[in-house]
């Protein structure tokens, strides 16, 4: 009677204890990312690139893993875009632009955001004044902000960027 009692109790914290474990959410984003985070789920007032919220195919000049984009402006950004929705080229978006890139699986449903945000004066701000975001659909982090672009300046700054965007390049 004791073994059972005791093989119980044992089974009985296991249980427990991996309830506890299973149930346990990711950590929080840091509070900047989470603020990219929410940005990147507004969508109204802003301008998909070339007037169209279409999926576009993956470029072979990208770096990321899903097969499928869209890209959209806010309304400080898309005051750089011309009649075409293209990027005005040689353009600097201005202070209070995001830009908000979804990243689509193959049924094109959101993966996840890649997100730009000018602020010159955030403590998270790249050397050109980008604070960037890249999170998953909920709030994950992909990569922090508090990289400053580690992980996306290096593919943004190639030849034909403008302002860190490559939109026109690969799509124009």
């Amino acid at each position: 009677m004791r073994s059972v009692i005791g093989k119980t109790l044992f089974l009985s914290i296991v249980f427990i204890a991996g309830t506890l474990v299973s149930c346990k959410h990711d950590p929080i984003t840091t509070d900047i990312d989470w603020e990219l985070y929410e940005m990147a789920l507004q969508t109204d007032g802003y301008t998909w690139f070339k007037n169209t919220n279409a999926a576009l195919a993956k470029s072979s000049g990208s770096g990321h893993s899903e097969p499928y984009l869209r890209t959209r402006f806010n309304n400080i950004a898309s005051t750089k875009l011309d009649s075409n929705g293209r990027v005005m080229n040689g353009t600097t978006f201005p202070n209070g632009s995001v830009i908000v890139k979804e990243l689509l699986n193959g049924d094109q449903s959101i993966a996840r955001y890649a997100i730009l945000f000018k602020d010159p004066t955030n403590e998270y701000a790249d050397a050109n004044g980008w604070v960037w975001g890249y999170v998953f659909p909920g709030g994950k982090v992909a990569a922090s902000a508090t990289e400053r672009g580690g992980a996306c300046i290096g593919c943004h700054s190639q030849s034909g960027n403008i302002d860190y965007v490559l939109m026109n390049k690969f799509y124009p």
